[in-house]
């Protein structure tokens, strides 16, 4: 187990490697920031200093380098356009991301979850139907269109919650229903369809048979060996609390990192880019590597091969 932790940890460093300087000559042919750092009708000698003071004169590979050993020694540089460390603009803004993030996950495993089950333990009745619809219906609707059709309904129509902004308790109810309605459809499709197949394995039987009652093995039984799909599937959603608040965040102008990667990408921002994306990696390895060690725990046969 030790060296399967080991070898998945320094592929996820490799991984994280990789997507960083995959970014970094992304970031640069989009173009040049400093014609968004300039007024229109500055000089070309203007132009010419700005971009050497940024170390954007140099060789491709020279930046590399330079930007490589920043990031090494802790350094991640200065965001052209909100000009204050970048490192500083993402401790500020993560936590409103948490905020809505962490709810959002939590209410969608858990939900997401119950309403499987559910389905599963009612196959082929009202309820089951009326949570595959469910489920069906809001798996297929893009997250932006879901909000902007949540702030029409509450902001504008019935006028009880703000469209925006950060405040109180009320501007986080329309984000975190956003963040989280999508994914529990998700989790509950893979839970239901995969109960439906454990529930139908001959062990079941055996333990029926001798007096177990049902509500332990659906729960105990069935339920556990039914979640490996669902845990790959919430491990990902895990990963993406930050990457995928981003649409969420610009519709309802919530100030966390999503929305600060929009702003600095739109801007050519390199450095709060590069940053920003190196956050992301790192969270998603990081649940990568969690739902793979939880595999261990939940199937035997699984934790056997890491020995």
């Amino acid at each position: 187990m030790r060296n399967f932790i080991i070898k998945r940890i320094f592929k996820g460093i490799v991984t994280i490697w990789f997507i960083w300087s995959l970014v970094f000559v992304m970031v640069r042919i989009s173009g040049d920031p400093v014609e968004w750092m300039l007024p229109d009708n500055a000089s070309v000698a203007v132009a010419d200093e700005l971009r050497s003071s940024l170390g954007l004169d140099l060789p491709l590979y020279q930046q590399y380098i330079k930007s490589f050993t920043n990031l090494i020694s802790g350094d991640m540089g200065t965001s052209y356009f909100f000009r204050r460390p970048v490192a500083d603009l993402y401790a500020q803004r993560i936590g409103a991301t948490l905020m809505i993030g962490i709810p959002s996950f939590i209410l969608s495993t858990f939900l997401g979850i119950l309403l499987g089950v559910l389905a599963a333990v009612k196959h082929n009745t009202i309820i089951d139907r009326s949570v595959m619809t469910f489920a069906i219906t809001f798996y297929t609707i893009p997250g932006f269109a879901f909000a902007i059709l949540l702030v029409l309904f509450f902001s504008l129509w019935l006028g009880i919650l703000p469209s925006g902004n950060m405040g109180t308790w009320r501007h986080m109810v329309m984000p975190i229903i956003a963040m989280t309605v999508g994914p529990m459809a998700t989790v509950a499709r893979l839970t239901r369809s995969s109960l439906l197949d454990a529930l139908k394995k001959e062990y079941l039987d055996a333990a029926r048979m001798k007096g177990v009652k049902e509500h332990v093995v659906v729960l105990k039984h069935a339920l556990r060996n039914s979640l490996i799909p669902v845990v790959t599937s919430v491990g990902m959603r895990l990963g993406q609390i930050i990457s995928g608040a981003a649409v969420v965040e610009t519709v309802f102008g919530w100030p966390g990192i999503g929305t600060l990667l929009v702003t600095a990408a739109s801007r050519r921002d390199f450095p709060t880019v590069q940053y920003g994306v190196l956050v992301v990696s790192v969270f998603v390895t990081v649940a990568m590597i969690m739902v793979d060690i939880s595999y261990g725990w939940l199937d035997p046969r699984i934790r056997d091969t890491y020995k």
